[in-house]
């Protein structure tokens, strides 16, 4: 069974940068395709960013589009989602999902725990 753990979340100024990771466990990220999604306290959880198993096709929130970089590195079997540009709406915390669909935007079926995302103003 596959397990993913995400990290890399933290506390920044907005303006500031983060890069979470997703480390994929117990089989090959080159089967998946990757996710990340969010949710913030009261509010339902939302997709952020997508990448296809070969990489070679992304798709991003409008939210977050121009700021954020979704990315995945099969030698190291680990997705990223690269954060620029942060704002306090960004506040979150943040999960990292794969799936064995070719569908980038979802449905997802293995999910990360998680991992905070503050930004301060």
């Amino acid at each position: 069974q596959v397990q993913l753990v995400d990290s890399g979340g933290g506390l920044v100024q907005a303006g500031g940068s983060l890069r979470l990771s997703c480390a994929v466990l117990g089989n090959t990220i080159s089967i998946y395709t990757m996710g990340w999604f969010r949710q913030a306290p009261g509010k339902e959880r939302e997709f952020v960013a997508g990448v296809s198993w070969s990489g070679g096709n992304t798709y991003s929130a409008n939210f977050v589009k121009g700021r954020f970089t979704i990315s995945r590195d099969h030698s190291k079997n680990t997705a990223y989602l690269q954060m620029n540009s942060l704002k306090p709406e960004d506040t979150a915390v943040y999960y990292c999902a794969a799936t064995k669909r070719l569908g980038v935007t979802g449905p997802y079926d293995y999910w990360g725990q998680g991992t905070q995302v503050t930004v301060s103003s």
